[in-house]
C-alpha cells in the first residue's frame, strides 16, 4: 500500500472513530439526569449542553484510541 492510500485510510479510520465516540458519549449522557441541574422548561439549553459535552468527551475518547493505534504501529515498526 502506497503512502497516499495509507494516509487516506488512516484519515477515514480517524473520522469513523470520532463519530463513533461522539455517538457513544451521547448515548451515555442520555442515561444521566442532567436536566436536574437546570431550571424547568430549559430544554434547549439542556440539549445544547449534551451536544457540547458529547463532542468534547467524544473527541477525547477518540483521540485516546487514535493515539493508541498510532503507538501500536510505531511499536510494530520497532520490532521489524
Amino acid at each position: 500500500m502506497d503512502g497516499t492510500t495509507q494516509l487516506a485510510l488512516s484519515g477515514l479510520v480517524n473520522i469513523f472513530l470520532s463519530i463513533l465516540s461522539i455517538a457513544f458519549v451521547w448515548w451515555i449522557l442520555l442515561g444521566m439526569r442532567i436536566e436536574q441541574l437546570f431550571k424547568k422548561n430549559h430544554t434547549a439549553q439542556i440539549r445544547a449542553l449534551m451536544i457540547v459535552l458529547s463532542i468534547i468527551l467524544g473527541h477525547q475518547l477518540a483521540s485516546f484510541f487514535i493515539d493508541y493505534l498510532s503507538w501500536s504501529r510505531l511499536i510494530s515498526q520497532l520490532i521489524h
